[in-house]
């Protein structure tokens, strides 16, 4: 993870508007087998807004590597619960621990935050995605939402945090 940097950032921030752009052209591209078409990618964000990505109901993770924008996750709140998105990492930057870092941090915050656990469901086709899943402690799980890009689902469980003003000295 050596060069790699997160922080926080909201949806509508310039940086993240244009990651989560280049996210969903990736995701239109790989599950039409085509280029995105003109309004493609603008439809798509409008039919799946990122802008829940921001508290009171989620938070939005940048990834810098040698200080440019180079990767994003987001969580959604869930009752006890994180739900994962928006995990991509620009395509120069892949192989070089920029989804590790961006599941570092959420892993962080979402425990920080009194999540139990993780969630996220995915693509069959988004191969990469599941095996780097896999790689960090996510597991396969029965599916918990329907629609048609929900194909796979994992989850992880995340280290009890302990209240330190609760110990005992």
């Amino acid at each position: 993870m050596t060069g790699w940097t997160t922080g926080l950032a909201r949806p509508d921030d310039p940086d993240a508007g244009v990651l989560l752009h280049e996210y969903m052209a990736e995701m239109v591209r790989r599950w039409y087998g085509r280029p995105e078409r003109p309004g493609e990618v603008d439809a798509a964000l409008a039919e799946m807004p990122s802008d829940d990505l921001a508290p009171p109901t989620g938070l939005l993770v940048l990834a810098h590597r040698g200080g440019r924008p180079a990767g994003c996750a987001g969580l959604r709140w869930q009752p006890g619960w994180a739900e994962l998105t928006r995990v991509y990492v620009r395509p120069a930057h892949r192989g070089s621990g920029g989804g590790a870092a961006l599941l570092a941090a959420v892993e962080t915050y979402a425990g920080d935050a009194g999540a139990d656990r993780i969630r996220l469901d995915t693509r069959a086709d988004l191969l990469e995605a599941r095996a780097l899943y896999a790689r960090h402690g996510y597991r396969e799980i029965p599916a918990f939402t329907a629609g048609p890009y929900a194909q796979h689902w994992f989850e992880k469980s995340l280290p009890a945090r302990v209240d330190e003003t609760s110990v005992s000295r």
